[in-house]
């Protein structure tokens, strides 16, 4: 005969009733959470377990044993499975050291084409090189697996993270000679605002370089406006057809905001001659004009120093930004600005084409000069 089943007493209080009741509305707890809390709560008023069992439509004996978890863990603890003792692990810990020692050198240094691992590759070298390794566990690796493996150690073979190494050993002396000249703009923008005038013009201070590569590109159907209810945004064909590339040589007047351009189809020597007799056609004869800009060979070349020295003395004086530093010359502030707001979705029918809008932009800039200012570690200029 089978045995009576007794009630078992189920003491809950007003805190647990009030946790169980938010699981059993929760809409992100899990499902078996919220039917355990609905067992407790449903016992807690009729304490049987066939009357709750019928009335969630589960098993009396599944009330049963979630009442007895609660008698012995608590009733929120209840809510949760039990830890189990499961399959004993089969990877060693040793194997687990290898996989990633092989992680972390290039699949190229191993007879791969590869430059870098791939999960599958890294699983099909392990599978095949584990057992002469004495890591038989690896013999059916998956690529799962070893992703699992490689999050524990945060390693991430496939990925590659640049850095920028430090090559210039002056940089610092460097630096602190291109900060004391934007040291230098301050002082004279403080004296022109506490006098009430404009900067003086016996000294002009120009922040300068290159932004090769634009490319003239064409569409080969017309783009469609947007229309309301239809598209918000302009359509364009995905072909394009391409006319070259043309190169701005910009210069920013730090005191006035004005720029100074060239485009040109290539930027050597002669086009910086050229833009620095550009310079000197835009200042009077007494100005001295000071220049920050990178060390590219065309700054440096024969054919500009021949052209420096037929000029007077004083005319002209260079400031070389550190290599690597082309962070501090403040017109790659105004470039990036430039390609946001103008050469972004730019279209034109030819080379010459894009050469006169991008000198249009320059022209619609100098209509509303915008004085750049360099304030970033400017203490540190000695």
């Amino acid at each position: 005969m089978t045995a009576w089943r007794r009630a078992i007493e189920l003491s809950l209080g007003d805190e647990d009733v009030a946790r169980l009741t938010s699981v059993t509305r929760s809409r992100s707890e899990a499902a078996s959470r919220v039917e355990r809390a609905r067992m407790l709560l449903a016992y807690r008023e009729d304490p049987s377990f066939f009357a709750v069992g019928q009335a969630l439509g589960v098993h009396h004996q599944t009330v049963q044993r979630c009442i007895e978890r609660a008698l012995a863990y608590g009733p929120i603890a209840a809510l949760d499975d039990r830890q189990r003792p499961g399959k004993e692990a089969t990877i060693t810990p040793e194997a687990k050291a290898w996989l990633v020692s092989l992680a972390c050198r290039k699949a190229k240094e191993l007879g791969y084409p590869h430059e870098l691992w791939t999960m599958r590759l890294l699983a099909r070298h392990a599978r095949e090189h584990a057992a002469a390794e004495g890591h038989t566990c690896f013999a059916k690796l998956a690529y799962g697996t070893v992703s699992k493996i490689l999050d524990e150690q945060e390693v991430k073979p496939h990925k590659v993270r640049y850095y920028l190494e430090r090559r210039d050993p002056e940089f610092k002396e460097k630096m602190a000679e291109v900060l004391c000249v934007y040291r230098q703009v301050k002082i004279l923008k403080e004296r022109a605002a506490k006098s009430k005038t404009e900067p003086s013009d016996a000294v002009a201070i120009v922040s300068y370089d290159e932004k090769p590569g634009i490319q003239a590109i064409a569409t080969t159907a017309p783009d469609l406006s947007p229309e309301p209810g239809v598209h918000a945004a302009f359509s364009r064909d995905h072909e394009y057809k391409r006319h070259g590339t043309v190169s701005l040589l910009a210069g920013i007047d730090l005191l006035t905001g004005k720029v100074h351009a060239l485009v040109k189809d290539r930027h050597r020597s002669r086009e910086f001659v050229e833009f620095l007799e550009l310079l000197d056609k835009a200042y009077p004869t007494y100005t001295a004009i000071k220049l920050i800009l990178d060390n590219h060979s065309a700054h440096i070349s024969k054919e500009t120093k021949a052209w420096l020295a037929e000029q007077p003395p004083g005319r002209f004086e260079f400031t070389f930004t550190p290599k690597h530093g082309s962070w501090l010359n403040l017109v790659e502030g105004f470039f990036s600005k430039l390609a946001r707001s103008v050469l972004r979705h730019i279209r034109v029918a030819s080379k010459h084409e894009l050469k006169e809008r991008i000198m249009a932009a320059m022209d619609d800039i100098n209509q509303h000069p915008v004085v750049h200012t360099w304030s970033y570690r400017l203490d540190q200029a000695a």
